[in-house]
């Protein structure tokens, strides 16, 4: 039997191109659900924007692997939101009121099956999996512009990636897939996530802005149990970034650069090394603090091709690097680069091929932590359950057709291979298929 979402995706993708246009499912609305007779772009007008997504993966371990028993998973994510123009609603020019919740569910092929379960991988094959099925509180934030709209507020709670090294998300694989740092840096969590916050954005020009931001940091709203927790309870300090947006156009072509810096308050744990400068795992003694932590990033967009007649169609290339704290943090460093084609095929203008490639690189001081453990347990086969796998680089690559079916509807196939997963070299390279959907309703 076909799952019940699966027969609703299935059904909206044969019926998109044959509806006629105002009615629900029809190709070149915005919204499955279509316009409400109406209600939807009047509401608009009146200043609520009403927002429905989904996304929705499936990864299959086609080869290699940790486990060869081929299956495949589902995740997905639901959100729910609306955004409020307060200059509509209530006068206040140049103001506006953000809220969203999300619901996650799902697996990950990546856990078991492609990485050893001991350890897991360091990236995931579908990234919308993540933080626990449960609904969350995603956004909830007061944003207002002044100086002609060149100083911007933002206020609230939302997540860092949202602002701060945001990238798009048009793979399946997580290294190619929105805000780095929160996947690498330990203290940074990305969406759903939310903590309080406060960002303040200032344009030199309109292609030049800087942007600065104070985020909460609480490992206690990741828990399952806290998807709706406003109280500041747990809160170890705070995460500060700081970052620098260039949007220049050459030759009419868009490019977006970003270089930023984080740091953190709150107090972070030595990945190796004991209060007597020894490692803990061999001295006995508690692993060391350090006071803060601290990283940087850097990110690349940039179209290089167009077709004459279709600005919007050509090629574009990116490239990402984070940089993290050694002493603290499992990942030291982190780096991909990209490509993505839009209207390759002069028939499907508004469809797009990528490919991508990346480069997860752990800390050399974590890697030995693992060693000295192994060490301390007497133990040296890879295969014995207690053995603590030693995690050095892993090489994630993907391929992927992105087929525009209808203006709210994108799915998205794609070849994904793992070399090294997890970074334990005692693994075997892995395949994996995947199947994106993206719908806004």
């Amino acid at each position: 039997m076909i799952n019940t979402k699966y027969r609703v995706l299935l059904v909206a993708m044969v019926c998109a191109p044959m509806v006629h246009a105002g009615e629900p499912f029809t190709s070149d609305s915005p919204w499955a659900l279509g316009d409400w007779n109406g209600a939807r772009s009047e509401l608009a007008e009146r200043g609520v924007d009403l927002e429905f997504a989904y996304v929705g993966e499936i990864g299959a371990n086609v080869g290699g692997g940790y486990n060869n028993d081929r299956t495949a998973r589902y995740s997905d994510q639901y959100s729910f939101g609306a955004r409020f123009d307060l200059d509509k609603l209530l006068g206040w020019q140049d103001a506006r009121f953000q809220l969203t919740v999300a619901d996650r569910n799902g697996d990950n092929i990546s856990n078991d099956r492609v990485g050893d379960p001991r350890v897991g991988t360091l990236s995931s094959s579908q990234e919308v999996w993540g933080r626990g099925s449960h609904w969350r509180l995603t956004q909830m934030y007061y944003q207002q512009a002044f100086l002609d709209r060149r100083l911007d507020i933002k206020a609230g709670r939302f997540g860092e990636g949202e602002d701060f090294n945001s990238f798009d998300c048009n793979f399946q694989n997580l290294t190619f897939c929105g805000s780095q740092v929160g996947n690498w840096g330990g203290i940074w969590y990305n969406w759903p996530i939310t903590q309080w916050a406060l960002r303040a954005k200032y344009a030199f020009s309109p292609e030049l802005y800087a942007q600065v931001g104070v985020y909460e940091q609480n490992p206690s709203n990741t828990e399952s149990r806290n998807g709706f927790k406003l109280s500041g309870s747990g809160t170890q300090g705070a995460v500060l970034p700081v970052e620098l947006v260039w949007q220049p156009r050459f030759d009419g072509l868009p490019g977006e650069y970003r270089a930023g810096y984080y740091y953190s308050s709150a107090n972070g744990q030595d990945v190796l090394k004991s209060t007597n400068g020894q490692p803990a795992v061999l001295s006995g003694a508690a692993y060391r603090s350090s006071s803060s932590k601290h990283g940087l990033w850097l990110g690349v967009m940039q179209q290089v091709t167009r077709e004459e007649n279709d600005p919007t169609r050509g090629l574009s290339l990116f490239a990402m690097a984070t940089m993290h704290d050694k002493k603290s943090s499992k990942v030291d460093h982190y780096v991909s680069v990209g490509a993505v084609y839009k209207g390759l095929l002069k028939g499907r203008p508004r469809d797009d091929v990528g490919i991508a490639v990346s480069e997860v690189h752990v800390n050399p001081a974590y890697r030995k932590n693992a060693a000295f453990t192994n060490l301390a347990n007497g133990i040296e086969d890879y295969d014995d359950p207690a053995y603590q796998p030693v995690q050095q680089t892993e090489y994630n690559a993907e391929l992927n057709y992105g087929v525009h079916v209808a203006d709210w509807l994108t799915v998205r196939p794609n070849l994904q291979f793992v070399r090294h997963p997890g970074g334990v070299r005692e693994v075997a390279d892995a395949w994996v298929a995947g199947f994106k959907v993206q719908a806004t309703f």
